[in-house]
């Protein structure tokens, strides 16, 4: 099969390995919909690997016996190994196992965790269904261009009540603004990007800033009744905006970390101590909710049409990457 690899600083190739076969829970699903995240950054750097994605949606290719799923059913891949067994699995919060598996010595297969390829093994209750009514490229979507910001607005209990800022308007961060206003909230962006400001207005934000604006933080708490926001989703990953996240929230309000920075400098007493903060952290989503995402899908629809900036083939992904690295898209969709 075909797979992507980064050979160096800005060199991507399309390279051969071998299909990897089922084995007990691990089925093969066949890649239709690779959606791009911030595997660009290791293009951008060089970081050499031919193990490369984390988001995927395709169709049961192969099983072993009896399984969850079946030969031909359209699945949305959830991502990472975990065990299933431990207390986290058992109550769907799958992503923070701390026992993940290791697929590849589970199965004996040489490669298949990758998403940017042709085929890929996962545990079969890692897989969901995919409805009829729902398509393969929009299911997709309830990876990381819904997943992070819908678990974050969940966790803070995000209401009509509130307005909500959201820093970085990445695809995580365009996808928080359709789900902020789905659940109701005044949505407030932030980007350094013209392009992604203006597809946040179509997508229903209330109000765009250029966060190196000086009067951005003042405009914002303007907005909010001189107070501060009451909830921000911080998906820039960056940590000037997890900075601005934290001056912008009013007292007693909520932040929900999604975007991942290495450091940030913060004064506990006056950061959180004295302002009354809830804090979460929110990599993901409960494995129960995916129901309630898929209903969410089918009627945001026309939002998620506008989400999906470009489609490339794989053997296009540096063109992909290079959109990315540029700020001048939304979600790009890779097709294996």
């Amino acid at each position: 099969m075909q797979i992507v690899a980064i050979e160096g600083a800005r060199k991507a190739a399309i390279v051969e390995r071998p299909d990897p076969h089922p084995r007990g829970e691990f089925v093969v699903v066949r890649v239709e919909v690779a959606p791009m995240c911030t595997e660009y950054k290791g293009w951008m750097k060089g970081w050499v690997s031919d193990c490369l994605g984390h988001e995927a949606a395709g169709t049961v290719e192969a099983v072993e016996g009896d399984r969850r799923v079946k030969e031909g059913q359209r699945v949305l891949v959830m991502p990472q190994f975990p065990c299933g067994a431990c207390e986290l699995c058992r109550i769907g919060e799958f992503v923070y196992c701390e026992r993940s598996l290791n697929p590849l010595a589970e199965t004996g297969n040489a490669v298949g965790i990758a998403t940017y390829a042709q085929r890929l093994i996962k545990q079969d209750w890692m897989l969901i269904p995919i409805p009829d009514d729902i398509s393969t490229e929009h299911a997709s979507l309830a990876n990381c261009a819904l997943g992070p910001a819908f678990g974050a607005l969940k966790r803070m209990r995000v209401s009509g009540l509130d307005t909500v800022l959201i820093t970085g308007l990445g695809p995580v961060g365009l996808g928080a603004t359709i789900l902020a206003r789905r659940f109701g909230a005044r949505v407030i962006g932030t980007d350094p990007s013209a392009y992604r400001r203006n597809l946040a207005e179509e997508l229903g934000a209330h109000s765009v800033l250029d966060p190196t604006d000086p009067d951005a933080l003042a405009q914002i708490r303007a907005m909010a009744n001189g107070r501060g926001v009451d909830a921000v989703v911080e998906c820039a990953g960056a940590p000037s905006a997890q900075r601005f996240a934290l001056d912008a929230v009013r007292r007693l309000g909520r932040v929900a970390w999604v975007g991942e920075a290495q450091e940030l400098t913060v004064h506990v007493s006056n950061d959180f101590i004295r302002k009354g903060l809830e804090v979460v952290g929110s990599w993901y989503y409960n494995l129960a909710d995916t129901g309630v995402l898929m209903d969410w899908i089918r009627a945001l629809r026309p939002e998620l049409d506008r989400l999906i900036t470009h489609r490339f083939p794989m053997a296009e992904v540096e063109r992909a990457f290079a959109l990315q690295e540029a700020a001048a898209c939304g979600k790009i969709l890779l097709a294996p």
